[in-house]
């Protein structure tokens, strides 16, 4: 059975750079949300007369945030049905809130979570401070809103859920707030293939 492994968590908290090293051991399928939507994003948000690079306003909610998931999903979904063990990363904020959505996404393949080995996992920090300084040391154009409207952006980083009807034992609550990324790495990885 493959698996399909969700990296979700809010801006800063480091869910890229575990997807990324768990991808690199694992020589497995890796899907990032921003970095797939990126060209579609700059354009639509340019053809508004929008910025570019915001990638958290209302505007770019409205305009790019759903077509961001579907572009994300539908190439990990592509990888699934080839039996290719595959990570995706994204905030997926509303998604995870949505207990049916999973196994609509994996009907869309004629996969269900009996042929598909689904598991999460949500990266966070231990506080907000240790969210801004990671967000500003990583100095991308694409968090200049986040910090210039740092109050309204906040509110985005507070304990996250899935929903989904998974086993416990599937779903990995991770504080990443630790300074050896080696360790986490490790962490994860045998989270996710326990079995070796």
């Amino acid at each position: 059975m493959n698996k399909l492994v969700f990296f979700l968590g809010g801006a800063g908290a480091g869910k890229t750079t575990l997807a990324k090293a768990l991808a690199a051991r694992r020589k497995i399928a890796f899907f990032d949300m921003d970095i797939l939507l990126r060209p579609a994003a700059d354009a639509i948000m340019t053809l508004h007369g929008l910025d570019p690079s915001d990638r958290d306003s209302q505007e770019y909610k409205k305009l790019c945030r759903d077509l961001g998931y579907r572009i994300t999903m539908d190439a990990a979904l592509d990888n699934v049905k080839l039996n290719v063990d595959s990570v995706v990363v994204g905030p997926f904020t509303k998604e995870a809130e949505d207990e049916g959505w999973i196994a609509r996404e994996l009907a869309r393949i004629g996969r269900s979570l009996s042929d598909v080995e689904v598991k999460a996992v949500v990266v966070s920090l231990s506080d907000e401070r240790l969210y801004k300084e990671r967000i500003t040391a990583r100095g991308s154009a694409l968090d200049d809103w986040k910090l210039r409207h740092w109050d309204d952006f906040r509110s985005s980083l507070g304990a996250r859920t899935v929903k989904w009807p998974l086993p416990s034992s599937f779903i990995l609550y991770f504080d990443n707030s630790g300074s050896d990324p080696d360790l986490a790495a490790d962490a994860v990885e045998r989270f996710v293939y326990p079995e070796e």
